[in-house]
């Protein structure tokens, strides 16, 4: 069996690692289309190795017959179109923050909480649309959950270091422009970060909302609770910094009960997506750079944390692009497969 897949937002930096990627996990597909805005039709973009897309309108295409879209063009345009391609027929499964928080769109993170795709594909008001989590949160949830099954999470502090490709293509060029310019002694203004990107770290991403938090803090937050445990209370502190793909994650976890940092290692060791790489010595741990094209989330710098009862430390780090985004959307893809909720769909 293989189906009919378009790829929404095709010429963004999301976009583009989502038809990588379902070339190298060989997708089982027939046909893939490529969409984006008016002013975007005509380019093309590459699928695989020896295939080149034409991009076409999204404003005008026709879901009829197209079995999974991957949107990642922005909220407002996800607004507009994913539901206007579930109508047609068509399974969404939407990158954006659109529906995250919809309480009845699943948010799915397929090694943390698949059941939840069994769940509302067995509604009757099903709206066939599945959410991707926010891309900090999705690998925080990936190496909370072998923990969260052993020792029960109860509190999350974290700090992130998100990379600018967090901001898209604009973000990385933005980075690209500041760095030069600050070698020639020039100043750059900024125009997608607050402040210049370039030898510089800026504790803002997103708005800010009235309690103080910006809204990535607080998405981190609320998504945790959806995708995890609605019990666990989490505080975040997210950072841009100047690096191009890959986001870092300081995590400091307290749990209910006795987290013994051997059983915690284990744990993690024998979870889906994850890869421990904690050496205790120079260079034995993972940074951003290194995380760049990889699908898996790397947990390193595991320790006790003595300021609670029952608490851990790790830094943990993945590809934005990849497990924050693409590859988990297309991981969802083949988990409807794998689970028949695309034939129970059909019926």
């Amino acid at each position: 069996m293989s189906f009919k897949v378009a790829v929404v937002g095709a010429t963004g930096a999301v976009g583009r690692e989502m038809l990588k990627t379902l070339a190298e996990r060989n997708f089982p597909v027939n046909e893939v289309v490529a969409l984006a805005s008016p002013r975007s039709a005509g380019q093309r973009v590459s699928f695989g190795e020896d295939q080149v897309l034409t991009v076409k309108n999204l404003e005008t295409y026709d879901f009829t017959g197209t079995d999974f879209a991957l949107f990642s063009p922005g909220a407002a345009i996800s607004a507009i179109h994913a539901p206007r391609a579930a109508a047609a027929g068509c399974i969404v499964i939407d990158n954006t923050s659109q529906f995250r928080m919809d309480p009845d769109v699943p948010l799915v993170v397929p090694e943390v909480n698949p059941e939840a795709l069994d769940k509302f594909a067995a509604r009757a008001n099903w709206r066939r649309i599945i959410a991707n989590p926010n891309c900090s949160t999705i690998q925080m949830v990936v190496a909370l959950k072998p923990l969260h099954d052993r020792f029960t999470v109860k509190r999350v502090v974290v700090s992130t270091y998100q990379s600018v490709s967090g901001a898209g293509k604009e973000g990385m060029d933005e980075l690209e422009r500041s760095t030069k310019a600050t070698y020639v002694n020039d100043y750059n203004k900024p125009e997608i970060f607050t402040k210049p990107i370039a030898f510089n770290v800026i504790p803002h991403i997103d708005h800010f909302m009235d309690d103080g938090a910006t809204k990535e803090e607080w998405k981190m937050a609320v998504e945790t609770r959806k995708i995890l445990d609605p019990d666990i209370a989490v505080i975040a502190t997210c950072v841009r910094v100047p690096v191009f793909i890959g986001h870092a994650e300081a995590v400091y976890a307290e749990f209910a009960h006795a987290a013994p940092l051997d059983a915690a290692r284990s744990a993690l060791r024998a979870a889906p997506g994850v890869i421990v790489f904690d050496e205790r010595d120079d260079g034995g741990y993972i940074t951003p750079a290194e995380s760049q094209g990889e699908d898996a989330v790397y947990v390193s710098r595991l320790r006790v944390d003595p300021t609670v009862a029952h608490g851990l430390a790790f830094w943990c780090v993945a590809d934005n692009l990849r497990k924050g985004a693409a590859l988990n959307a297309v991981q969802i893809a083949e988990t409807l497969l794998a689970r028949g909720l695309l034939i129970k769909r059909a019926a």
